[in-house]
């Protein structure tokens, strides 16, 4: 049986940029995994990563889980292929469960930029007051966690788009997205619920990438958790294939 080819250096770089665009506020290095900390809002940003690990994963396992501890905060792991198969084995015999299967997709873009066709849709260089409270409001932040999500975002630190999409002078739609060397990455897209399943979210990712494009980007890359199956089709259908997934483990 042969064994699939997994691309370590494309998924390195993706990792690393999505590191970049969703920054926590707080990290260290620790035998090739990274910690990051951000007041325990998200687990992405308050998950241990694989970058190339160095050491025994029981060595990694005791560290986490004391750095975690001593923050106040769950020891979660986020597993990418680069942490191989073993912390998946020995978490799950640890009693970690598993949780947050997500897909990472990317998509080919045009070279040349091009000027946005999407009228209806407000670019800002940051978030704006409004934008946060319309993203947090739609995407039902908690309102303890506002102060922590709006740090987040202004400790972006690569040129970034905060798009709204305004339908009859209402705000139904945002999304964010993440320029760096030659790839634009989008998060956070969120709908209002009672302008789904009415082409918002295409709009919204449509400008968002034609953004990408006028910052020289030639592919897009975005991760959308595996069950949200709407929104996969969507992106399949603006041209993203699945390149790899991670999921979570965190002890009950």
């Amino acid at each position: 049986m042969t064994t699939p080819f997994v691309d370590f250096d494309l998924i390195s770089s993706l990792e690393e940029r999505a590191f970049n665009a969703w920054p926590a506020q707080k990290s260290a290095l620790c035998g090739g995994w990274l910690l990051r900390l951000s007041e325990g809002y998200t687990k992405r940003a308050n998950s241990a990563n694989a970058l190339r690990p160095t050491v025994a994963f029981s060595e990694t396992l005791q560290v986490v889980e004391h750095f975690y501890a001593r923050h106040g905060l769950p020891a979660i792991f986020r597993l990418s292929p680069l942490a191989g198969a073993e912390p998946d084995h020995a978490l799950d015999q640890a009693g970690y469960r598993k949780i947050g299967r997500t897909l990472v997709m990317t998509a080919s873009l045009a070279t040349s930029a091009q000027a946005s066709t999407a009228h209806d849709v407000v670019i800002e260089a940051a978030a704006s007051d409004a934008w946060s409270a319309g993203f947090s409001q739609a995407n039902g932040v908690p309102s303890g966690s506002q102060a922590v999500h709006d740090r987040m975002l202004a400790a972006i630190t690569m040129p970034a788009a905060f798009a709204t999409l305004i339908e009859n002078e209402t705000p139904v739609a945002y999304g964010l997205a993440v320029a760096e060397n030659g790839a634009v990455g989008l998060f956070d897209i969120v709908v209002a619920p009672d302008a789904r399943r009415c082409g918002a979210a295409t709009r919204l990712v449509t400008a968002l990438l034609e953004w990408g494009q006028a910052q020289r980007a030639t592919r897009a890359y975005l991760q959308v958790v595996a069950d949200n199956l709407p929104a996969i089709a969507l992106y399949r259908k603006l041209g993203f294939d699945e390149q790899y997934e991670y999921h979570y483990r965190i002890r009950p």
